[in-house]
């Protein structure tokens, strides 16, 4: 989903080029990509794929080996930092700490005073439905409720640009569309989004555009109706009579008969060829189908068919990085 101006303002994040590698393993190989203010960019990729380590590169956690990153029009900066907003995929609260201040310290190290950073605080908890947490300890939650205290943490500053790495973990149904929600309402306001996740149907809901990773490579970089047309369009048909005929149609590449687990015809079409075409045939030959569903792809099945099956080097990914990120801490200390 975009909000107003996206596409027509400078962009808040550029990416170019951007490459990294932990030995002998790449992990991100010439990335480059950019987001625009009020822009919800679905960044996608199985496990290994190298979402993580693009991320950390954009917030200077880890170095970039080639290319780099601009934020707000203007080369990578640290002071630029607090116009950005991080929910990571490893959580992390001070467990003692109550919910309302220790949303309240992350707002202020971002640079708000005490009181706006309270009353900022405050509404997002309200927002998330933590009204009645705020005097609570961290460490009394459940696990969604430190999910949703950890999110408000993220972006309480308000930051033009959230950054958030599989933002939906822990929730249930309900939480997960209040959060939806507040991304829908963030990027209204203008602010920018990208964020990872493994569940597609948040991504067909959320992003008017898409990035998908595959082995560190982007895969493919559109709209979620971009990424639809990649794959060949099923229809499927029920009637009384035989629908053998379809197989001969024009366009239809395969034409599989009811079966086992499948009470319908189901026509697989070729290039541009319009559903409904099969639908005329069948009037025309006094057919009247009693199901005709000519659903397009999901983003899920279109994610599988580009990004294939799980990288099995995810595991050599993460452990680069941990080793980089401890001989940063090293280096600061």
């Amino acid at each position: 989903m975009a909000g107003p101006g996206a596409g027509m303002s400078a962009p808040v994040l550029e990416v170019e080029n951007l490459g990294k590698s932990y030995g002998e393993f790449q992990a991100v190989r010439d990335l480059s990509f950019s987001l625009a203010p009020g822009e919800v960019l679905g960044f996608l990729g199985p496990n290994g794929a190298g979402k993580t380590s693009t991320l950390r590169m954009i917030l200077g956690i880890l170095k970039p080996d080639q290319g780099h990153v601009r934020l707000f029009g203007q080369a990578w900066s640290r002071g630029l930092l607090p116009r950005v907003g991080y929910l990571p995929e490893e959580r992390g609260l001070y467990r003692r700490m109550r919910v309302v201040e220790a949303v309240t310290y992350f707002a202020r190290l971002r640079g708000l005073d005490k009181a706006t950073a309270r009353r900022n605080a405050m509404a997002l908890l309200e927002r998330l439905g933590l009204g009645e947490a705020v005097r609570h300890r961290i460490e009394s939650l459940s696990k969604g409720m430190a999910q949703k205290v950890q999110l408000a943490a993220s972006i309480a500053h308000q930051p033009e640009l959230m950054i958030l790495d599989e933002p939906f973990t822990g929730l249930d149904p309900l939480n997960q569309q209040t959060i939806e929600a507040l991304i829908s309402d963030t990027a209204a306001a203008g602010r920018a989004v990208l964020f990872s996740t493994h569940t597609m149907q948040h991504a067909e809901r959320l992003c008017r555009r898409i990035l998908i990773l595959r082995r560190g490579e982007k895969a493919f970089e559109g709209s979620v109706e971009e990424s639809r047309r990649l794959l060949p369009r099923r229809v499927r048909l029920e009637a009384a009579q035989d629908l053998s005929f379809i197989a001969g149609l024009a366009g239809v590449a395969r034409l599989d008969p009811p079966g086992p687990g499948r009470p319908a015809w189901e026509a697989l079409l070729a290039g541009s060829t319009e559903p409904g075409s099969l639908l005329a045939a069948c009037v025309a030959r006094g057919i009247t189908p009693v199901r005709f569903d000519a659903a397009g792809p999901s983003l899920h099945e279109v994610f599988v068919a580009i990004a294939g099956e799980s990288d099995s080097s995810a595991e050599v990914e993460s452990e680069g990085e941990e080793d980089e990120i401890a001989a940063a801490k090293g280096r600061a200390a």
